[in-house]
């Protein structure tokens, strides 16, 4: 198995068996066969993209194997960090599948809120946008974000909401997310 921190922007994997994933901007299912070769062109947080013939698609942590790639390590919080920091982080570890970039250095996120609810469990609402509003990896990046923020200790739910108001534009991006994306 390759180590997935090993995988580097033009690395040629060959699918070691038939795996489903999600065409990028689309979003749409995208079977590999058993023997094809592939091309990543980012492996970032805890998932992969790969180009199949000019095509860009999403590959998920748990399909991993079947490109003879090792899952990534657990990122750990540190320990006593606030829940607001352990979301942050989380997001962090989140990227755009067509940018090298975090969704929060992309300027993706407008808005996070914790807050008790009367039973007294904790639920996390953030808003996002994307990069252009009808993407199709966006419900796709939403459910993928709720299941890592539910996956906290104490979050007991999450709701990620889709917003487009105000529009996104690269002015929301960090100057470092600007020149990872060649935008100076």
């Amino acid at each position: 198995m390759i180590p997935f921190a090993e995988l580097d922007k033009g690395s040629e994997l060959t699918v070691l068996d038939n795996l489903t994933g999600k065409q990028v901007p689309q979003g749409v299912p995208l079977t590999l066969g058993m023997g094809e070769t592939v091309v990543v062109t980012q492996a970032l947080g805890d998932t992969l993209t790969l180009d199949i013939g000019g095509r860009l698609v999403r590959i998920e942590t748990e399909d991993l194997a079947k490109l003879g790639v090792a899952s990534p390590g657990k990122t750990d919080n540190p320990t006593g960090s606030s829940l607001e920091d352990q979301i942050w982080d989380v997001l962090k570890q989140s990227y755009d599948p067509e940018i090298p970039v975090n969704i929060v250095e992309l300027g993706l996120i407008y808005d996070l809120r914790i807050s008790t609810l009367i039973d007294g469990r904790t639920h996390v609402r953030v808003d996002m946008t994307l990069t252009a509003p009808g993407c199709g990896m966006g419900p796709i990046m939403a459910h993928d974000i709720k299941t890592k923020i539910e996956a906290l200790r104490e979050v007991d739910q999450a709701d990620i909401q889709m917003v487009f108001d105000p529009p996104w534009d690269a002015s929301r991006m960090t100057e470092e997310a600007r020149l990872e994306a060649g935008l100076f």
